[in-house]
């Protein structure tokens, strides 16, 4: 597995959102949808904002590979589940401080146990 370079890292990083476009089985990708993203050191992470409930992290979730396009940066990904408590208490934070502008309103689902479970790791492929 490849990894992240400084530049794909602060620019996806800095990036107000990415546009994701999970595979398919067939290896088709879905349309690409807009989704916020954040990092934690040399990592970055999505989540769905719906949970589960989410149509591309359903996808996303089966084929476990994207296409992502932040910051003018494109790039295929793997895509790992993240359960670990305290790097998700960490993603909860940077959420919370990245996103703050929006409020109440859209923060705060995206650190409830309903998107926490989704929380996805981008991992660049070669």
């Amino acid at each position: 597995m490849a990894s992240w370079t400084r530049d794909e890292l602060a620019r996806i990083g800095a990036a107000e959102e990415l546009q994701i476009a999970p595979v398919r089985d067939d290896g088709t990708p879905r349309a690409p949808v807009p989704i916020w993203v954040v990092r934690d050191g040399d990592d970055l992470y999505v989540r769905s904002y719906r949970g589960s409930d989410g149509a591309w992290y359903r996808t996303a979730r089966a084929g476990h590979h994207a296409h992502i396009a932040a910051g003018g940066i494109d790039k295929d990904v793997a895509l790992a589940e993240e359960n670990d408590p305290g790097i998700n208490d960490r993603i909860d934070a940077a959420y919370r401080t990245k996103y703050q502008r929006y409020g109440n309103t859209y923060v705060i689902p995206m650190v409830a146990a309903k998107a926490r479970a989704t929380t996805l790791k981008l991992l660049p492929r070669s």
